[in-house]
């Protein structure tokens, strides 16, 4: 059974009592992260724009630093030019390796694991108010563990 990650419609006279996760903001460093929803979606660009027209995958991406934890949207752009974002995510993830040609396999996307650098994005609003969130930088490769046995040297 998947899970309803859209919500559903309310009727005009249904009891209400959920208030909604509360902000958390983190500071900025490197963080685990698992991929907890993937939307396939299409970029249509704006005046000024430097993509044009193409798919995009809105990943939900939950981070963590074993305390606080804080979901994110992620969005990557199904583009010639936006190729090395898309490698270093299914590197990160596991499915590739750093190098290797490889045919993206979104249906294994959901429940992916890895490490990423996150930062905290400064913006204003559309009612002229400052704020912040917390975006995906950079996605790391995932370390190897050491070829050697112990007690080898």
């Amino acid at each position: 059974m998947q899970e309803n990650t859209k919500g559903y419609e309310l009727n005009w006279d249904n009891e209400i009592e959920n208030d909604g996760p509360e902000y958390v903001l983190l500071p900025e460093g490197d963080y685990d992260f698992e991929i907890t929803g993937l939307e396939r979606s299409r970029y249509t660009p704006g005046e000024g724009a430097k993509l044009p027209a193409c798919n995009m995958a809105i990943l939900t991406v939950r981070l963590t630093d074993g305390v606080n934890e804080r979901a994110v949207k992620h969005r990557l752009y199904l583009h010639s030019s936006c190729e090395g974002l898309l490698c270093a995510f299914f590197t990160a993830i596991g499915q590739r390796k750093h190098g290797e040609r490889f045919k993206m396999d979104w249906n294994k996307v959901t429940g992916s694991k890895g490490r990423a650098k996150v930062s905290v994005r400064t913006y204003t609003n559309k009612y002229g108010e400052t704020m912040q969130t917390n975006e995906i930088k950079k996605f790391y490769e995932p370390v190897s563990k050491p070829s050697f046995t112990p007690g080898e040297f």
